[in-house]
């Protein structure tokens, strides 16, 4: 039996080495793993911090062109404005002369109206020297023509039934 023993005794102590072979190398291993990892965990975090860095630059690009474009667009908007603007204005300016020039009497129609004041004017002059200043209104139920006499100027005709107009 001590045979026996021995026998199983140095089995467990080979198994016993085997165990602690089997540990230093999960140890080693686990070590390497960690050792993997923590580079790993570098390159994970560089590749990332690149691809942030590439992403923003891009963002920073097109928020470049963006902006350039909104430039471009205001531009072009007050542009648009300016010419609205102008054209609001001449148009609100050549309203008023357009009126004025088919409303107001050109120079010809202006030399025309002088012309014809000119004549009524000298129709007035001949007619208040032929008597024009009558004051004649109807009069009576009958609404016969009435004409207002000078009283204190004499009389005239065989029977003295004409008398002189006032104002003539």
């Amino acid at each position: 039996m001590a045979a026996q023993l021995e026998d199983g005794t140095l089995r467990v102590g080979l198994l016993m080495e085997a165990a602690q072979a089997q540990q230093t190398l999960a140890a080693t291993a686990l070590d390497r793993l960690r050792e993997h990892t923590a580079g790993l965990d570098a390159v994970v975090r560089e590749e990332i911090r690149a691809t942030i860095l590439e992403e923003m630059q891009s963002l920073g690009e097109d928020s470049r062109r963006a902006a350039e474009a909104l430039r471009s667009l205001r531009r072009a908007a007050s542009l648009r404005v300016a010419v609205w603007s102008v054209a609001m204005a001449v148009l609100s300016a050549a309203a008023p002369c357009a009126v004025a020039w088919w409303i107001l009497p050109t120079r010809g129609d202006i030399a025309a109206l002088g012309a014809e004041r000119e004549r009524l004017t000298a129709n007035i002059a001949r007619l208040s020297q032929q008597g024009a200043r009558l004051e004649l209104r109807r009069c009576g139920a009958a609404q016969r023509l009435c004409v207002r006499v000078d009283r204190s100027a004499p009389s005239y005709g065989e029977a003295a039934d004409f008398l002189v107009v006032r104002g003539y």
